[in-house]
């Protein structure tokens, strides 16, 4: 089997990197590609460094074909929003190249898109379950969304046999990474647990999706697995749904420090962020997708420190 991670030098695929090889101890290949690497090459894997716009990195990548792909590679929302044609070379053209190519050289090959909650909008508190129609309020939503439209299509076609992933904002993320509108819950795990106060831009009781990156690995590897009913290409991933109240005490509880926390009252990242209402995640449970257990399980993950 030929494998190749895309934005692997990213928080999610540096942990996804760091499980492939255990994962798929007999693969003929392991390709890991992004713009640049931090660190020694991984024993047993090739980095590729390069940009997925240009259209001869890519189709150099891309040769002679995978079996499995698993597409990382993006730039942040609040990003995009800002230098909107990075967004759509970055989030909307080149995936849709790289879907492409990835097809003509391995029909049938497994892609794995890491998508986002984004595509769904404002949800104005009603809850989510397999009938809630995405509405992006940004493009970055909007390019996930166009993503998942098309890579359905190439799998209906029988081009791709592509499974789409839906994450939340990831916990705890690098304290020195930036870009994220949604940057205050992985801030909030590092300044509690350093015993420093922190001024939270959202209410304490704005409520969000959690996921650690643990969990987040799990569920891609397992999506490289499974059999979706045909049709089934997007999955809602199952996630723990609480206050950032609730996770500051979990904090709190599982570190020893006192949870020095300042609430404030961004309505903009609220509203994306901080309003997230009850998930029915019906369909990815019964594919074997799973969240963290619970919000101790998740902080220890959060706070494992291990970035890579």
């Amino acid at each position: 089997m030929r494998i190749l991670v895309t934005g692997a030098n990213g928080f999610l695929g540096r942990g996804l990197a760091a499980k492939l090889t255990a994962a798929y101890p007999d693969a003929s290949r392991l390709v890991l590609t992004d713009t640049a690497f931090e660190g020694p090459q991984s024993d047993g894997m090739e980095q590729k460094a390069g940009d997925l716009c240009d259209p001869e990195f890519q189709k150099e990548l891309l040769e002679p074909g995978f079996d499995l792909v698993f597409h990382l590679a993006s730039v942040p929302g609040s990003l995009a929003e800002k230098e909107p044609e990075l967004g759509h070379q970055v989030n909307l053209l080149a995936p849709l190249a790289l879907a492409r190519g990835a097809a003509a050289r391995c029909s049938g090959a497994r892609f794995v898109f890491a998508s986002s909650i984004a595509v769904y909008g404002d949800l104005n508190g009603l809850a989510v379950t397999p009938a809630t129609q995405p509405a992006p309020l940004l493009t970055y939503g909007a390019h996930k969304l166009m993503l998942e439209i098309q890579l359905a299509d190439m799998t209906r076609r029988g081009e791709l046999r592509a499974v789409s992933l839906r994450f939340p904002g990831l916990v705890a993320r690098p304290p020195v990474e930036s870009g994220h509108g949604s940057a205050f819950m992985s801030q909030i795990f590092h300044r509690i647990a350093a015993g420093q106060p922190f001024d939270c831009p959202v209410p304490a009781a704005s409520t969000c999706w959690w996921l650690s990156r643990e969990a987040a690995v799990t569920a891609l590897l397992h999506a490289a697995r499974i059999a979706p009913a045909p049709g089934q290409t997007v999955i809602q991933l199952p996630v723990l749904h609480a206050s950032l109240k609730a996770m500051s005490e979990a904090i709190a509880g599982e570190t020893g420090m006192k949870a020095d926390v300042h609430w404030g009252n961004d309505e903009v990242l609220q509203r994306i962020f901080g309003a997230m209402p009850p998930l029915d995640a019906t369909p990815a449970l019964a594919l074997g997708f799973q969240a963290d257990a619970d919000l101790g399980t998740l902080t220890r993950a959060a706070l494992s420190g291990e970035y890579l």
